[in-house]
């Protein structure tokens, strides 16, 4: 397993305390590498042919700094590197996978592929960004209801998504659900 991101500034720094922007720059593999401990490579360097497949977590970095979802939702562009390595695994054949936000890379990316985010409402108020779904939609892809501790595998592109974060859940169903992506992206490599 190898760690990559992108050597890009961040768009914003969020002061997660007080949950509010903090008046500083950071650059993304230089914050990568203090979660990751060091153990991390600049995402340009990312070879399709070394490895079995690739997994990109969600969160804001990915709507803010991996894509511009955060801000231009279905009209949002992908960072270079970050299309230019999910195009290379998929032509590969070799599996994606991708949980949170993330999954709105693939839609982006590949139309027509199958993705979940969640559920397309909000149930029980549990999937606020419900609405992410009909942005898929409206990209041209499907999107595919699942509760939190599940995942989609898109077998014709060998997609592997999980709604995580999406929803509000407990910890445990959340790590489930990553789980399952993650077994699911094994099993296809």
């Amino acid at each position: 397993v190898k760690i990559f991101a992108p050597n890009i500034e961040q768009r914003d720094v969020i002061n997660h305390l007080k949950g509010s922007p903090a008046e500083e720059k950071r650059n993304v593999l230089v914050e990568s590498a203090r979660l990751a401990r060091g153990n991390i490579q600049d995402l340009a360097e990312l070879k399709a042919s070394e490895f079995d497949a690739v997994i990109f977590p969600g969160g804001f970095g990915v709507a803010k700094n991996l894509c511009s979802w955060a801000v231009d939702g279905k009209d949002c562009t992908v960072n270079e590197h970050v299309n230019s390595t999910l195009q290379a695994f998929h032509s590969a054949k070799k599996p994606i996978g991708l949980c949170c936000i993330s999954p709105v890379l693939a839609a982006k990316v590949f139309p027509g592929c199958e993705v979940t985010v969640g559920q397309d409402k909000n149930v029980d108020g549990r999937f606020p960004d419900a609405e992410t779904a009909s942005a898929i939609a409206e990209l041209g892809c499907k999107h595919i209801c699942k509760n939190v501790n599940e995942s989609h595998v898109d077998k014709a592109n060998k997609i592997v998504t999980t709604c995580a974060f999406m929803c509000k859940a407990p910890l445990h169903e959340i790590f489930d659900g990553i789980g399952t992506m993650v077994q699911e992206v094994l099993k296809l490599a």
